[in-house]
């Protein structure tokens, strides 16, 4: 498996959420009220908006367009109107910086 940089984890403020693009798609990379770090496809799978400028709440990142919520962990939609998962990367933690996995993690296509 292959991973690419995306910068130093205390960059990323607990609760909140920015954009990176890996391989050529656009990622969310999550900074979870777990103190954990997620990373799904950036795009709403009802609506073609960012995920990132949605709302973390616990492990899941709501849409801010329409309200749709996506497990951090699984990708899977745990509020309508959304039905299709999203995608979801592995993140590893190396010497304080972020690596995010080039290729989705639970088989959903980017």
């Amino acid at each position: 498996m292959s991973f690419e940089l995306v910068g130093a984890a205390a960059d990323i403020a607990k609760g909140s959420a920015i954009s990176v693009e890996i391989s050529g798609v656009d990622v969310a990379v999550v900074h979870a009220d777990d103190d954990n770090f997620y990373a799904v496809r950036d795009e709403c799978s009802h609506a073609a908006v960012a995920l990132s400028e949605g709302e973390v709440d616990g492990c899941t990142l709501e849409c801010w367009l329409h309200g749709s919520r996506f497990d951090l962990r699984t990708g899977e939609p745990t509020g309508l109107p959304a039905t299709e998962p999203v995608a979801t990367f592995a993140v590893e933690i190396r010497d304080g910086d972020l690596y995010v996995s080039t290729t989705p993690s639970n088989g959903v296509n980017p």
